[in-house]
């Protein structure tokens, strides 16, 4: 009786590694929507290991610059609102993105991975809250961690062999997120 082989397949990092140039752009601009650091991480290839590729995107998103960080933001959206959400809070989260957008002339990004979605909802509110309160350049470098945490996600399920379940959680999550928050229940949307 002869077995059959189970056929080797590149991991998802071997095929980041050799990708051409614009599609591990165009990936990484998916986790993190700057083009200098997306065009700095590819510069760098190959990384031999995950830790390695979130060093280097760790490092690249600390050197981003106000444009840079600018640019990030203007493509995050917010965190949907989980599907049994009360009008209520729905009310109050809708007021406190316009207060953070209106305070800060961007939208809020906050990083949920790991966060229950039961417990993501309070989690939001009270971080659009205190940092509401944060002079503008204070937030600009809370903002900066948070989109380095959103990219660190999404690059580590990208990368580390969950991109098809990845790409589900992001479609249902939307990519101002890095936790598994339910779509957003019919109504107005949370701007």
């Amino acid at each position: 009786m002869q077995t059959r082989a189970t056929p080797v397949t590149p991991s998802s990092l071997e095929r980041f590694n050799t990708a051409p140039a614009e599609e591990a752009v165009a990936t990484l601009l998916t986790c993190l929507n700057s083009g200098h650091w997306a065009e700095r991480l590819t510069s760098h290839r190959p990384y031999p290991d995950l830790p390695s590729l979130l060093a280097a995107a760790d490092e690249a998103a600390y050197d981003l610059s106000p444009d840079d960080l600018a640019q990030a933001l203007a493509a995050e959206t917010l965190p949907p609102l989980p599907e049994d959400t009360y009008a209520a809070a729905y009310t109050a989260l809708s007021a406190a993105y316009a207060a953070y957008e209106a305070r800060f002339g961007h939208v809020f990004a906050i990083c949920l991975d790991g966060m229950a979605s039961d417990e993501a909802l309070n989690h939001v509110l009270a971080g659009i809250r205190s940092r509401l309160a944060n002079d503008p350049d204070e937030e600009r470098l809370i903002a900066l961690e948070e989109l380095r945490l959103l990219a660190r996600g999404r690059l580590t399920r990208i990368a580390g062999g969950r991109e098809r379940d990845a790409a589900g959680r992001a479609a249902q999550a939307g990519p101002g997120t890095g936790g598994p928050l339910p779509a957003n229940p019919p109504g107005p949307p949370p701007r």
